[in-house]
């Protein structure tokens, strides 16, 4: 078999499909989940704290350079400029993240399993006493009313 008739086995697999579109929904996910924590969740996180900006917690590592003109608070311009910084307010944001998006695959996950469990049907009436069983029942309790 050729590389092209296995390759083309192999990219056809529902299995395959399916972890493609997989993929492409997470990425556009993602993207959904880091708007939320940014424009409404870490503003809310920023009030309660007193205006706590995460985004712009860093640790300068390197020297600013002399012909730099922007603000030396600032992350994103100390970044733009080259300088060594230690971002840890991104990280934060990441991990919130990360955690927003990892909870929110749990429930998704957990409602699809309850969805693909077959549904508990009423239960069903007994099937009839058999004959026989009844025959059987009624020599018993005759005798045990008629004993010798």
């Amino acid at each position: 078999m050729s590389i092209v008739q296995e390759f083309k086995e192999f990219a056809v697999k529902g299995n395959v499909m399916d972890l493609a579109v997989g993929v492409i929904i997470g990425g556009a996910f993602s993207s959904i989940v880091n708007s939320i924590v940014k424009d409404l969740i870490m503003p809310v996180i920023g009030v309660i704290t007193g205006g706590l900006d995460f985004s712009n917690m860093f640790v300068r590592l390197g020297h600013i350079p002399a012909s730099y003109k922007g603000n030396p608070e600032s992350y994103k311009d100390l970044q733009t400029a080259g300088v060594a910084v230690f971002g840890y307010g991104s990280f934060i944001t990441a991990v919130i993240n990360f955690v927003i998006l990892a909870f929110i695959i749990f429930l998704m996950v957990k409602f699809i399993n309850k969805l693909r469990q077959p549904q508990a049907a009423a239960p069903a009436e007994p099937p009839p006493t058999p004959e026989d069983v009844l025959l059987l029942r009624q020599i018993r309790d005759s005798l045990q009313n008629n004993p010798r």
